[in-house]
């Protein structure tokens, strides 16, 4: 009997799409021009509003940014999980190992999810059939995708349970969902995403719902796994220890758009963007104690009614007139690997660009300026 729920979702590519030449080689997953929108009562909310990335082959990138503003929609417009209506893919390209994956037919899209590239959620509970046990979810997986007998599959099931690290496997793969503790759930998840050897793993803030001593160990065998089995990690998190512990680069984001990517390093130590300085910015420090908690002013742009220019600008206090009216692009950062979306960038920044520099050495030194 199957266990999983045999549903076709309607994701249809978007319509008068030209789509342009594949990336290289090395390249795994290129994202270019992403919209995914939401036609609701109220109007039409742009989740995810022309989003650009490219992660190569077995490298680990960093989505972060506050909730709502698309990390989500995102990862879940890559696997072609969204549900028309109220979804839909307005436009862009979604290249993944040479193939244009927006272009293809839905059957063909589901022999490459759950194979070549998996995703693990963000609670496993919900995502876990209650009324099965877990080795037969996992077993499931690796017979939709593996020509194997049901015997080799249970064995596979098995074989990946004792590789996420839970105690006498054969015994637990007959457990139930809600038999496990929450952690012990998260380990199946990551079991299963990996049951079928794909070369893009997707975890969607998979150690929001636990603890933080068991947040570690969950991080760390993603990470080890990710090393062992040289998959791609894309890893979407709103946690900035979580990234600066995990993956190569990052690409911040904010109200449906990439403001600013480039390593980890890069990102965390010369922040480029005001977002990014606000958030980093905000994050407890002993060298804070004492002191009252920063925060970005303001709140996120209700998505009914944008502001015009730059979608930050309400809140940035870096901001002149031509952040009112005039839309940034990703630009190259100079002397360095990354994109900023921010007229900072612009020779003609002058002082704002002096004070904003002056800001982000205090802020990555601790030091007042």
């Amino acid at each position: 009997m199957n266990t999983l729920v045999d549903l076709e979702p309607v994701t249809p590519a978007p319509k008068d799409r030209v789509v342009g030449p594949p990336p290289e080689p090395d390249v795994l997953l290129e994202v270019r021009g992403l919209k995914t929108h939401f036609h609701v009562m109220d109007g039409t909310v742009p989740a995810v509003d022309g989003v650009d990335f490219q992660l190569k082959r077995g490298e680990t990138l960093g989505l972060v940014g506050e909730s709502g503003c698309g990390k989500s929609v995102t990862s879940l417009s890559i696997m072609r999980l969204i549900d028309i209506p109220p979804g839909e893919i307005v436009a862009g390209e979604i290249w993944f190992d040479g193939r244009e994956i927006l272009s293809m037919p839905m059957s063909e899209m589901r022999r490459i999810r759950g194979a070549d590239m998996s995703m693990i959620f963000q609670e496993p509970m919900t995502s876990l059939n209650p009324v099965f046990p877990v080795g037969n979810q996992i077993a499931e997986a690796v017979k939709a995708h593996r020509n194997v007998s049901s015997k080799a599959a249970t064995a596979r099931a098995v074989e990946m349970l004792a590789a996420v690290g839970i105690a006498s496997p054969t015994k637990m793969a007959k457990r139930y969902p809600h038999e496990l503790s929450g952690g012990m759930r998260q380990r199946v998840m990551i079991a299963m995403a990996l049951s079928c050897d794909p070369m893009l793993v997707i975890a969607d803030e998979p150690t929001t719902a636990l603890d933080v001593t068991i947040q570690a160990q969950i991080l760390e065998l993603i990470k080890s796994m990710q090393e062992r089995t040289g998959a791609a990690l894309l890893l979407i998190t709103h946690d900035l220890a979580v990234v600066a512990e995990t993956v190569q680069h990052m690409a911040v984001m904010y109200a449906g758009r990439i403001v600013e990517s480039g390593t980890v390093d890069d990102v965390l130590l010369r922040p480029q963007h005001p977002y990014t300085l606000g958030l980093l910015n905000s994050i407890p420090a002993l060298h804070k104690r004492g002191r009252q908690l920063d925060v970005i002013k303001g709140v996120v742009p209700n998505p009914f009614h944008m502001p015009p220019g730059c979608k930050f600008q309400p809140r940035c206090p870096y901001a002149w007139d031509r952040c009112k009216n005039e839309e940034p692009q990703l630009v190259a950062i100079a002397g360095r690997e990354g994109l900023s979306r921010c007229f900072l960038q612009d020779p003609g920044a002058g002082a704002r660009r002096v004070e904003f520099d002056r800001a982000a050495v205090g802020t990555v030194s601790g030091e007042a300026v």
